[in-house]
């Protein structure tokens, strides 16, 4: 992060040979706020610029005539599929029995479930009223040849890096609907989500530890709202002019994924427990994304709220934290809720 590098970095769960890490180099940026191209090299430097734009012109040219071709990414490497209820509340059961015998303190399992597309699906609009669902979350769209195409609206920080170098990272967990009569100034919050929402904060405090960094700003647990939903959250932050750790951002995207929030704790045997147990590859959902060294400035979010857009079909994907006090049905609720907030953009009735 601290290389100097302009580009977007879309990471998986964990990577392998089917899912890779991904770093897309910035040659060329756009700002909505300035309304202006970038162009992060010298055109007349640049022989290839000339044959990029010939190449874009002709697939433009090959598309526009057909409204029967899908005008993004599309991975092979993934089927239509999803997770059955009855699956999901005995894998709960089975974690919850896993963390009372002392094998695991939490961990976080996730499920996948597939939405046809309506017909004439337009993926620019989908990605337009995503963003007016989730005004304050960070929306992507990304589409990678072979990778496929990802959609999300993330309301998880991993790490921040200003062009201030001022470091941010945050714990976020808990989930409660957001409603009339529940705002975040009425918010009531049981002890299993204080707890969900401590053991994120303690994993995030120990990282710190890790590299002996003692000198940070914490603020809350508050509740904040994220689309239909709310969520406790606790804000870190660090000056970096002030501290000995020049690659900070670097070092604790390193150690921070994945996190408690995605994952369990210990990490390890959360994480074998996931790969072993959940029944298929999360791949880059719960993994991160987000610009880097962009006008100076990084910002990675965690992978979450997102689907993966197949030819017909959308790959919703959403998790919950398991703790000793977790019940099948209230985990399944949860899911689906953090799954509804997407779901809705593709016009389907939520179920």
């Amino acid at each position: 992060m601290e290389s100097g590098v302009s580009g977007f970095a879309f990471y998986p769960f964990q990577v392998s040979e089917k899912y890779p890490a991904q770093f897309i180099k910035a040659d060329i940026t756009y700002s909505s706020l300035s309304a202006k191209l970038k162009f992060n090299f010298k055109l007349s430097e640049n022989p290839e610029y000339v044959a990029l734009v010939q190449r874009l012109q002709e697939y433009f040219d090959k598309i526009k005539g057909s409204a029967t071709t899908n005008n993004w990414h599309v991975s092979r490497k993934v089927k239509p599929h999803q997770t059955s209820e009855d699956s999901f509340k005995n894998l709960v059961q089975e974690s919850v029995a896993a963390i009372e015998a002392g094998q695991i303190e939490k961990v976080v399992l996730s499920r996948v479930r597939a939405t046809d597309l309506v017909a004439g699906f337009d993926l620019m609009d989908t990605y337009l009223r995503l963003q007016e669902v989730y005004s304050n979350a960070f929306v992507s769209l990304i589409s990678i040849p072979e990778t496929g195409t990802w959609m999300g609206a993330s309301p998880e920080i991993l790490v921040q890096v200003s062009k201030e170098r001022i470091f941010k990272t945050v714990a976020l967990a808990g989930t409660q609907a957001l409603t009339a009569d529940c705002n975040p100034a009425k918010a009531s919050w049981q002890q299993k989500e204080i707890e969900e929402q401590s053991l994120v904060k303690r994993y995030i405090l120990n990282c710190f530890k890790r590299i002996h960094l003692r000198d940070y700003t914490e603020t809350g647990p508050r509740t904040v709202v994220a689309g239909n939903l709310m969520h406790l959250r606790t804000d870190f932050s660090v000056d970096m002019k002030k501290e000995e750790f020049p690659k900070l951002g670097t070092q604790l995207l390193e150690l921070l994924h994945p996190t408690s929030a995605v994952c369990g704790m210990p990490k390890e045997t959360a994480t074998q427990f996931i790969l072993e147990k959940e029944g298929y590859d999360r791949a880059y959902f719960s993994g991160f994304l987000g610009p880097v060294h962009i006008d100076g400035e990084s910002n990675i979010y965690v992978n979450l709220r997102c689907s993966q857009i197949l030819e017909q079909v959308a790959l919703t994907y959403a998790g919950a934290g398991i703790t000793a006090e977790s019940e099948p049905e209230k985990e399944w609720l949860e899911t689906r809720m953090k799954m509804d907030t997407i779901r809705q953009v593709f016009r389907n009735e939520a179920s």
